[in-house]
């Protein structure tokens, strides 16, 4: 009783982390009898602990009552717990990734009181063994990172006035007063329009197409397709072809000639027809300069 005292007046004042001159707050400094009332408000401590401190953090197991559900024990640790496990197949691996865990030991283990039905901290090791994130990288830490409703507001603004990633990420951090001001990298950026593209596909022309050639694939698995994004991820080239044009072209495929003057959609992009004696195979394209290898593979495989 007298160590969970100690600690809890010790929490009460900021101390200065001897790894990177860091300054935690007191509201900040986990002690042996602290309490949440669930392991998600746990888990949101742990996080917020982690990005002020300077490291990545992950759940180490989470343990529930068979009979109502509620979690009744959990440990989180430092990312850097442990090793991995070697790989039987290094060997052949030409690239490996770097082994970044180093046993660190950092963890907060919680388990529930019975009589209050929160969890409390029964056990805390705080020393790291590796170095921490500096002030100036913390918003590089997975963890960390997040775009906030208005930032994606602000994203898709940007994206449908025609202004590119880099360019939109740029602008956004001088709003903020520099890059180490935002809480998403470029990388971040460019992912979030992935993702809203990729929902967005399933309604309009792209999705609508897709699921043509998704019901055309599950009648005839040798019915084939390819998409090629451009540099912000959007649709640059269409290339579809059945497995009757297939089978013409491995019979018929040593004269082709390919045209992408047949006709043009709505949005002026070309359609281009592959032509040969009895068959054929068609593909739209956002750029007439572009190589027709990629189409010709496709329908030769």
């Amino acid at each position: 009783m007298e160590e969970a005292t100690e600690m809890e007046e010790h929490a009460n004042t900021a101390h200065q982390d001897s790894d990177s001159n860091r300054v935690v707050l007191p509201s900040l400094v986990p002690y042996v009898g602290m309490e949440f009332r669930s392991s998600d408000e746990a888990w949101s401590y742990w996080l917020s602990y982690g990005g002020q401190k300077g490291f990545e953090v992950r759940k180490r197991y989470t343990n529930k009552s068979s009979a109502e559900g509620k979690v009744t024990s959990c440990k989180f640790v430092c990312a850097n717990e442990v090793q991995r496990a070697q790989d039987k197949r290094d060997h052949l691996t030409e690239c490996p990734r770097a082994e970044t865990r180093t046993n660190c030991e950092v963890h907060m283990k919680l388990k529930m009181d019975r009589k209050k039905g929160n969890l409390k901290v029964s056990e805390l090791v705080l020393e790291h063994n590796h170095t921490l994130h500096l002030a100036e990288t913390l918003h590089l830490m997975v963890s960390q990172r997040k775009i906030s409703e208005l930032q994606a507001f602000e994203i898709a603004t940007a994206d449908d006035a025609g202004i590119g990633p880099k360019a939109a990420h740029e602008l956004a951090s001088r709003q903020v007063g520099g890059p180490l001001n935002l809480s998403y990298t470029l990388r971040d950026h460019k992912n979030h329009l992935r993702t809203k593209r990729q929902r967005e596909m399933a309604y309009g022309q792209a999705g609508s197409m897709l699921k043509y050639f998704q019901d055309k694939i599950a009648e005839n698995p040798s019915f084939q397709y390819a998409l090629q994004m451009d540099c912000e991820e959007q649709i640059a080239t269409i290339f579809w072809a059945d497995a009757r044009m297939i089978m013409d072209y491995a019979h018929f495929g040593d004269v082709v000639s390919f045209d992408t003057t047949f006709g043009t959609n709505k949005e002026s992009r070309p359609f281009g027809v592959f032509v040969g004696f009895n068959h054929f195979g068609a593909g739209q394209r956002k750029h007439e300069v572009e190589l027709y290898k990629t189409n010709k593979e496709e329908i030769s495989s």
